[in-house]
């Protein structure tokens, strides 16, 4: 009892240094970079107050407001997405990938880049470059969910719906390895850039869209903390308590889905963040309660998305380090550490 009590205050406690920790990392990523600006220019842009220069303005508000804002925002919406996955399914290794969603979009981002040259034209519309390969990433990570969907009304069990979802992504996987086995050396390469991840791929004028679709899904899980509680207990408590657990699966599914196919759509396929990060977040603050876990694991993956920003832009070189090329650094010792910390509970 004692320890349920001191929780709330600890939690404060961990939220309050969670957002020093991701102010100081925003401002890290908004100074550091292949251009050094002194940090009161940086300031004085922020605040409309003007630069020194005309090229750190547009390096500023272009380049790395837009990556910092990305990041934040997709490093809390696949820590959401993999913490609502592993408590629905009750397994530590659930991710947004479970479903097969990121595949989906890498599917449609394949057809578009290796089958139809980038562009795609009919007598109603036409679209090409960054829209056409947008938009297939949206269609390609729909038209998964809808088939998870789909069989979620079906299956009971959440075990075989995740091997269902296993088996799109293979089917996704194989369809994708087919086109590249029959696309161009220029298309193969620009499907591979695509694949490695960037925060990079959404502008400013884009902005406004991204995080409304992303603060759309974060709400929709934040409403969902009283239900997942019980669903700690398990399903039959759950029930007990006035709990649809049928409608709750369905709209756990329904919040991944838009999380996760924003995310991978502007951003590609990225790793290992929802899949860790509600790890670190137990270890944190040594709780299952989804009132502190949810908001603790948000800010997160958050500060976890800034800092794999701003380990891809300190290379020594003038190159910038691909985003997937990170993110295992960061997520893989953490899996590794629950998988062992397990393994000894067990015996």
């Amino acid at each position: 009892m004692m320890r349920n009590h001191l929780l709330p205050s600890r939690g404060m406690v961990y939220a309050l240094c969670s957002v020093l920790a991701l102010t100081v990392l925003s401002l890290l990523n908004l100074t550091v970079g292949a251009v050094d600006i002194p940090p009161g220019e940086v300031w004085n842009i922020l605040t409309g107050r003007g630069a020194g220069r005309e090229s750190w303005q547009f390096i500023i508000m272009e380049t790395r407001l837009p990556q910092t804002l990305t990041a934040i925002l997709v490093g809390a919406a696949l820590a959401c997405c993999g913490l609502l996955l592993q408590t629905a399914f009750r397994n530590p290794l659930a991710g947004p990938g479970i479903f097969g969603i990121s595949n989906g979009a890498s599917l449609g981002v394949a057809i578009m880049m290796l089958a139809m040259g980038g562009q795609a034209s009919t007598k109603v519309f036409s679209v090409s470059g960054y829209t056409a390969i947008l938009s297939a990433a949206f269609v390609g990570a729909f038209a998964v969910s809808a088939i998870i969907l789909f069989f979620s009304t079906r299956v009971r069990n959440f075990v075989m719906l995740i091997i269902i979802g296993i088996m799109v992504g293979y089917l996704t996987s194989s369809a994708v390895t087919i086109l590249n086995f029959s696309a161009t050396e220029e298309g193969v390469r620009s499907y591979m850039v695509w694949g490695m991840g960037d925060f990079g791929g959404v502008t400013m004028e884009m902005m406004p869209i991204f995080a409304s679709l992303i603060v759309v899904g974060l709400m929709g899980a934040l409403l969902l903390v009283k239900p997942l509680n019980a669903l700690l207990i398990g399903e039959d408590y759950a029930e007990n308590l006035g709990v649809n657990v049928r409608r709750l699966r369905t709209l756990l599914i329904s919040v991944t889905v838009i999380l996760s196919s924003v995310s991978t759509a502007f951003c590609g396929p990225i790793a290992f963040i929802g899949l860790a990060v509600p790890h670190m977040a137990r270890l944190l603050i040594g709780t299952e309660n989804h009132r502190l876990l949810l908001p603790i694991t948000l800010l997160l993956g958050s500060m976890t998305g800034l800092f794999c920003n701003l380990l891809c832009h300190t290379s020594p070189t003038s190159g910038i380090i691909p985003l997937n090329a990170v993110t295992p650094l960061v997520g893989a010792p953490v899996i590794i550490y629950v998988i062992v910390s397990r393994n000894r509970e067990s015996y």
